[in-house]
C-alpha cells in the first residue's frame, strides 16, 4: 500500500508512518518546514514539500499521484482562527479535491471529537476550531471518495496499548495517538469500513477487531 500523509509531521501522523514502514508499506509524509523533513525519514517515509494554504487543488493532486491513500491528520494547533480556516478548513477542502483529480479513492481524515473539553470553557478561538472541524467533515462527506473520518477522544502521549473502544457513537474519553494512529493503520486495511464517522477511545478492543466492528455495524442488517 502506498499512502499519503499530510501532516506527517505530527503527534498521530509520524506514528502512523512508523507502522507503515514496519508493515512495508511506502508512505510519503508533506511537510512545510524544511526542518520536518528529518523527522518523516526518521519514521521510514518518503518525505516531500508542500504547503496547504500556498498549493493549489493541481499542485497537491500532482503529488497525491500514484498513492492508494490518502491520511489528513494535519491543524493550525492553536495558531489563530485565520490559519485554522485555512488549514482544518479550506485546506482539507483542497486535499479532497486533488485526491479525486488524482484518483484515489481511499481518504482518511482526522478530525474532533464533538464533546472535545467542551466544558473547559476555552474561549472563541476553540469554537471556532469545532466550527470548522465540522464543516470540513460535512465537505468530506458529499464527495465521492471512499472516505473514513475518524474523531479521536482527548488525545494524550502515553504509550498505546492497540486496544480502543471505536464506533458510530461511544462515550467521551482520553485515546493515546499511538491507539490513533494504530486505529488508522488496521483502518485502512479494512476495506468494508468506509464513508462512516468512527469515534475513538481508549479501551479493550484490537484494533483489527475494532475496525471490523465498526464496519459490520454499518453493513445490511
Amino acid at each position: 500500500m502506498r499512502v499519503f500523509q499530510i501532516g506527517a509531521a505530527g503527534g498521530v501522523g509520524r506514528r502512523l508512518l512508523a507502522l507503515l514502514a514496519r508493515r512495508g508499506d511506502e508512505a510519503t509524509g508533506m511537510h512545510r518546514r524544511p526542518d520536518q523533513a528529518e523527522r518523516i525519514a526518521a519514521a521510514g517515509a518518503t518525505p516531500v514539500a508542500g504547503d496547504l494554504i500556498a498549493d493549489s487543488v493541481e499542485g497537491l493532486a500532482a503529488k497525491m499521484q500514484g498513492h492508494d491513500a490518502v491520511v489528513f491528520s494535519a491543524g493550525a494547533h492553536g495558531t489563530g482562527t485565520e490559519q485554522t480556516t485555512l488549514i482544518d478548513g479550506v485546506g482539507l477542502e483542497k486535499a479532497a479535491d486533488a485526491a479525486v483529480l488524482a484518483g484515489l479513492c481511499r481518504f482518511v481524515l482526522v478530525s474532533a471529537f464533538p464533546e472535545s473539553e467542551r466544558a473547559n470553557g476555552l474561549g472563541e478561538g476553540f469554537e471556532h476550531y469545532m466550527r470548522v472541524k465540522k464543516t470540513a467533515d460535512v465537505y468530506l462527506t458529499r464527495t465521492d471518495l471512499e472516505w473514513i473520518i475518524v474523531r479521536p477522544g482527548l488525545l494524550r502521549d502515553g504509550t498505546g496499548n492497540g486496544l480502543v473502544t471505536a464506533g458510530l457513537a461511544v462515550e467521551y474519553g482520553d485515546v493515546d495517538r499511538d491507539n490513533v494512529a494504530a486505529f488508522i493503520d488496521a483502518a485502512l486495511r479494512e476495506p468494508a469500513l468506509n464513508r462512516v464517522i468512527v469515534e475513538l477511545t481508549n479501551g479493550i478492543t484490537p484494533v483489527a477487531q475494532a475496525a471490523a466492528q465498526v464496519a459490520a455495524s454499518t453493513g445490511p442488517r
